[in-house]
């Protein structure tokens, strides 16, 4: 069992509120929510079931979120020991990063572990996990409405409608599976429900989450600093609903094409749709699960080699 109590991880596909949730959830006085990590598969996979602890710690000093988190290595690594199990020495990591920040618990907010959901259960057993789902077709309006420049871009990133649904389907439904495996652990939150009763919504995770709900945790807008990230204007205000909205903001063969391959999960997930999924569709979106299937195994292959290292070189001494 994970000390101070079970890891808290938001789940969602990109642009479906899963900031604004970490925002809210950080400000609890209990729980420490950092901004993606991106390390946790990048860790597991050098160093697979078991650390040497000095390897392990060359390894976070060539970290850019560690940095960024200004994480004080050495109290990591004071709690680290040899053959330690990979997750443990992860969530030591967090637990540092929660500790010095005055709190006993810690969650995760990253959208790209949603391709690695599998690994995050493995890693931490008792992990509680909140999957939060926003009509496919708003986060679509958000993610493509984005700037170049603000998301790393790789030859998996979607370009339009039709690839930001196969990757909305295969994350959504990747994550629902997991939910099915974790029972209890894995609670379901709709983004339209957040931004229509915040409090409602916080008190039902909270109370998943074994925490006592705060009225400071929806007293987030003004008190978050923004300045450096020109995606996440929003913050400045309270919840507002509506802010994408397909029906009136998305040309419709743009519609089409998002509902030929995601037409059935989002009927499943109650939401209006005006047309069923469809061969090309469900074919597309094969064809996505595969070419993510490659980009994992090139991923491992890459973190498995000298490369890493001669790519990530250290920061910190």
């Amino acid at each position: 069992m994970t000390p101070g109590g079970p890891p808290l991880l938001i789940l969602g596909v990109r642009r479906s509120g899963t900031t604004l949730l970490r925002v809210m959830l950080d400000r609890h006085s209990r729980l420490a929510v950092p901004d993606e990590s991106y390390f946790v598969p990048q860790l597991a996979d050098r160093h697979l079931r078991s650390i040497d602890a000095d390897d392990f710690v060359d390894d976070l000093r060539r970290l850019n979120t560690l940095a960024e988190w200004d994480v004080p290595i050495d109290k990591v690594r004071a709690r680290l020991r040899d053959g330690m199990p990979v997750g443990a020495a992860i969530a030591t990591v967090y637990a540092v990063y929660a500790e010095e920040r005055g709190k006993e618990r810690w969650g995760d907010k990253t959208p790209m572990y949603m391709q690695n959901l599998r690994l995050l259960d493995h890693l931490f057993s008792d992990a509680r996990f909140v999957h939060l789902i926003r009509d496919g077709r708003d986060a679509a309006l958000s993610f493509l409405a984005m700037p170049r420049g603000i998301v790393t871009e790789t030859w998996m990133h979607p370009r339009t409608a039709a690839d930001f649904a196969c990757q909305w389907a295969t994350e959504v439904a990747a994550a629902r599976r997991l939910g099915r495996r974790a029972g209890g652990r894995y609670l379901e939150v709709r983004y339209e429900d957040l931004v229509a009763d915040v409090e409602a919504v916080l008190r039902r995770i909270c109370s998943f989450a074994g925490l006592e709900y705060e009225p400071a945790m929806a007293d987030y807008a003004g008190n978050v600093d923004v300045s450096t990230k020109p995606h996440q204007q929003r913050l400045r205000q309270p919840p507002t609903k509506g802010v994408r909205y397909w029906r009136t903001q998305m040309a419709g063969p743009d519609v089409e094409a998002f509902e030929a391959v995601a037409g059935d999960l989002l009927r499943d997930l109650g939401y209006e749709t005006s047309h069923t999924s469809r061969t090309a569709g469900r074919v597309r979106a094969g064809w996505y699960s595969a070419r993510a299937l490659a980009w994992r195994g090139s991923s491992f292959g890459l973190r498995r080699s000298f490369l890493w290292r001669r790519r990530h070189p250290v920061l910190r001494g």
